[in-house]
């Protein structure tokens, strides 16, 4: 967050896609290390509060192009 001026959430997930854990309203210009747990693959940041909105929580499943529909808990429609 060193560089950042806004508080951010900070959404961690594994290969598939699953939420493993969410950090709230990360705090702008501080060097503190925020760690997602073991496993993570991927880590969706958006504005501090916004993951509420859309009812993202623990276990939570989320689709992009990126995540092989191989391996993903809920694959992109081709």
């Amino acid at each position: 967050m060193e560089n950042t001026l806004i508080p951010l959430d900070m959404v961690f997930m594994s290969a598939d896609g699953a939420v493993q854990k969410i950090h709230e309203n990360a705090v702008p210009l501080d060097r503190t290390n925020i760690p997602g747990g073991d496993g993570i693959q991927y880590v969706l940041e958006i504005n501090g509060g916004m993951s509420r909105l859309p009812g993202i929580t623990t276990g939570s499943e989320l689709r992009h192009p990126a995540i092989a529909s191989e391996t993903a808990a809920w694959p992109c429609e081709e």
